[in-house]
C-alpha cells in the first residue's frame, strides 16, 4: 500500500514538474503560401528552436480577405488566435473592432518586452499607429511601389538606361520612344487604385480623403476628384489614346505585361522583383516613381502594401509575453535583413536596413534600396497611408471608374466623380456601423 502511495506521489510530481516547464502554445494564422510560406515557416521554427518558454503554430488560412475574415469569425465565436496576419487595408476594421484586439505596443510595455515604434522605418510605423503614435499591429511584411524599366528596350530605343524617367512627362516621352522602336507598349500599372491613386497622392503631399486621409476619424470623404488628381487620370488616358499607355488590368494582372518583355516600363510593388529577375529575359531597371515636377512639395514619400499582426483580446498574460518575445525576434536586425532580402519586402526596421546596407547587398543588387528610400522618411498628414473602411470595396469603385476613364469612355471629372460619390456612401455606410 506505502509502495502505491508512493508512486503515485511520484508520478503526481513527475506532472507538476512536467506541468511548469510546459511550454506556452501561441497560435499564429496567416496568409502566405508558396516560397513566402515556406520562408515565414522557417522563422517560426527558427524561433520556437530558440528558446523553450514558448511554441507558436503557424497555420496558413487562406488568401487576405480570407485569413481575416476566419479570425474574425473565430473571435466571434470565441476561439480566436492569438495572432492573424491581416493586410493593410484592413487596418480600419481592425482597429474599429471593439474589444477584440490588443494594441501591440500596449501589450509588450505591460509584458515589460517594450516595442519602440522609432526602431522602424518611418512610413510603416506611422501607418499602423494611433493619432498617438502607438503602434497598433506589428509591421511585417511591407512593400511599396516601384518603377521598373527595360534596360534592354531602352537601349534599343536610344534612350539611357542609366537615365530612366523622373516625371511623367519623360515617361511620355520615353513611351513614345519604346513604341517606334517597335515595342507593343510603353508603360502599364499593377494596382491601379493603390498606385495611381492612394500612392500617387502620397508621392505628391496631397490629401486622398479628408480627416488626415482617415487617420483623423471615421468622418472622412474621398478627396480623388481634386484637380490633381484629375490632372493626372487625364494625362493617362491621353497616353492610352496616344497608344503610349496600356491598361493591363487589375492586382497582379499587368505584371505579365512588363514581364514578357511587351512593356518598356512598369510601376508595380517592390516584392515584384524577384518575379521579374526570374521569368524576365531582360536588363532590369529599377528607379523611384515618376512625379509632376510643379508640384510643390513632391516627391514626398510613398505608403505601404502588405501586412500586418494582430493581436487578439482575452488572451494570458503569458500569451502576451510569448508573442511579444516572437515580435521581438521577427523584428532583430537579423531577421528584418534576411526577410528583406530574400522576399524583396523592404526591411522594416532601420537596423535591419543599416544592416543589409552594411553587408553590400544594395551594392550587389542594384535598385533593391529604392523602396527602402521612398518609405524611409518622415511622414505628413497627406503621406502615412490610408486607413478607411471598406478600403477593399472603394478600391473596386475607383478602379471600374478608372477603366472608364481611359478607355475614353467619361472624362477624367466625370469618372472620378462618380468615384468619390460611391466610396462616400460606403463611408457613410461603414462609420454608422462603428458608431
Amino acid at each position: 500500500m506505502r509502495a502505491k502511495y508512493l508512486a503515485l506521489s511520484l508520478a503526481g510530481l513527475i506532472a507538476t514538474i512536467g506541468t511548469a516547464h510546459a511550454a506556452t502554445d501561441i497560435s499564429f494564422w496567416h496568409a502566405m503560401q508558396g516560397p513566402l510560406g515556406d520562408r515565414l515557416n522557417s522563422i517560426v521554427d527558427q524561433f520556437n528552436k530558440s528558446q523553450s518558454d514558448y511554441v507558436v503554430h503557424a497555420v496558413y488560412k487562406g488568401t487576405y480577405a480570407e485569413a481575416m475574415n476566419a479570425g474574425i469569425a473565430a473571435f466571434r465565436g470565441g476561439n480566436a488566435p492569438d495572432i492573424l496576419q491581416v493586410f493593410e487595408v484592413g487596418t480600419a476594421t481592425m482597429m474599429y473592432a471593439k474589444g477584440a484586439i490588443v494594441p501591440v505596443q500596449e501589450m509588450s510595455e505591460k509584458a515589460g518586452n517594450p516595442i519602440n515604434p522609432k526602431d522602424f522605418l518611418g512610413a510603416v510605423a506611422s501607418y499602423y499607429s494611433s493619432p498617438a503614435g502607438k503602434l497598433v499591429s506589428m509591421p511585417f511584411n511591407s512593400s511599396t511601389p516601384v518603377f521598373y524599366y527595360n534596360k534592354d528596350a531602352f537601349k534599343k530605343a536610344g534612350l539611357d538606361p542609366q537615365k530612366p524617367p523622373k516625371t511623367w512627362k519623360e515617361v511620355a516621352e520615353a513611351g513614345k520612344k519604346l513604341r517606334a522602336a517597335g515595342l507593343e507598349c510603353g508603360y502599364t500599372t499593377s494596382w491601379p487604385a493603390w498606385i495611381q491613386l492612394e500612392n500617387f497622392g502620397a508621392w505628391h503631399n496631397k490629401p486622398y480623403t479628408t480627416e488626415d486621409n482617415g487617420f483623423g476619424g471615421l468622418g472622412a470623404r474621398l478627396e480623388i476628384n481634386k484637380p490633381i488628381y484629375v490632372r493626372h487620370m487625364k494625362f493617362l488616358a491621353d497616353m492610352a489614346k496616344a497608344g503610349t499607355f496600356t491598361y493591363g488590368g487589375r492586382g497582379d494582372t499587368p505584371n505579365a505585361l512588363f514581364i514578357s518583355g511587351k512593356c518598356g516600363m512598369f510601376t508595380g510593388s517592390s516584392g515584384t522583383r524577384a518575379s521579374i529577375l526570374k521569368n524576365g529575359n531582360f536588363s532590369l531597371g529599377t528607379t523611384t516613381l515618376p512625379y509632376y515636377a510643379d508640384v510643390k512639395g513632391a516627391p514626398q514619400n510613398t505608403i505601404i502594401g502588405g501586412a500586418s499582426l494582430w493581436v487578439f483580446a482575452k488572451k494570458s498574460p503569458a500569451v502576451y509575453k510569448g508573442v511579444t518575445k516572437f515580435f521581438k525576434f521577427l523584428s532583430s536586425p537579423e531577421q528584418a535583413a534576411a526577410w528583406h532580402q530574400d522576399t524583396g519586402y523592404v526591411p522594416i526596421t532601420k537596423a535591419g536596413y543599416d544592416l543589409t546596407k552594411k553587408s553590400g547587398y544594395y551594392d550587389k543588387n542594384p535598385g533593391t534600396e529604392i523602396a527602402v528610400n521612398e518609405l524611409n522618411a518622415t511622414t505628413t498628414k497627406n503621406s502615412r497611408g490610408v486607413r478607411l473602411g471598406y478600403l477593399p470595396q472603394i478600391r473596386d469603385i475607383e478602379e471600374g471608374d478608372m477603366e472608364q476613364i481611359f478607355a475614353g469612355k467619361v472624362t477624367a471629372q466625370a469618372g472620378l466623380d462618380n468615384a468619390v460619390k460611391r466610396g462616400n456612401e460606403l463611408l457613410v455606410r461603414f462609420e454608422k456601423s462603428v458608431k
